[in-house]
């Protein structure tokens, strides 16, 4: 049962969520912490960190993480065939009808439609791990820092998540 759970949640969440990995966070979320259960909130956070750290799109490494960590290669296999399968279809067949009519009134309003509430999905994904990931002043003061040095200084994101986490092993 739980291998068909593994395909059928990541196929929900691939085929549900609009805007890319970090739009699918609420989702994610609300699919393996709170639905199944299969993982903590910490959990989910910590994996989040784990998938910024290795290469490849953060939905499929969480898929392919959270699939592991509930039945190994196998559960793996599946969780990540789930979110990638089903979705890589259906955006076949809206990209070839979307290059066929690119000016079409209603894939251009479908579009604009579709922006705001992507916003909305990444900022719910901020505000729902939040909690969990900035518990107390240090952790706002490592995030803050980390948004700056993105930000405004624009370094990789691979070396301030290594920095951040080696500061963090000294402050905590």
């Amino acid at each position: 049962m739980i291998y068909f759970l593994l395909v059928y949640t990541f196929a929900k969440i691939g085929l549900f969520s609009f805007g890319g990995g970090y739009a699918m966070l609420p989702l994610i979320a609300r699919e393996v912490v709170d639905s199944q259960g299969w993982i903590s909130s910490q959990g989910l956070v910590d994996m989040i960190a784990i998938s910024q750290m290795s290469p490849g799109p953060i939905a499929i490494n969480l898929a392919t993480f959270i699939g592991f960590d509930q039945k190994g290669v196998a559960g793996a296999l599946l969780a990540t065939f789930g979110v990638v399968f089903f979705t890589s279809m259906l955006v076949l067949v809206a990209a070839k009808a979307l290059l066929a009519h690119p000016d079409h009134l209603i894939a251009r309003g479908f579009f604009k439609g579709i922006r705001p509430a992507v916003i909305s999905f990444i900022a719910a994904a901020i505000l729902s791990l939040y909690p969990v990931s900035v518990p107390d002043l240090k952790s706002f003061g490592l995030m803050a820092a980390a948004f700056i040095a993105f930000g405004k200084f624009k370094l990789p994101p691979i070396p301030i998540v290594l920095v951040s986490g080696l500061i963090a092993t000294f402050i905590f």
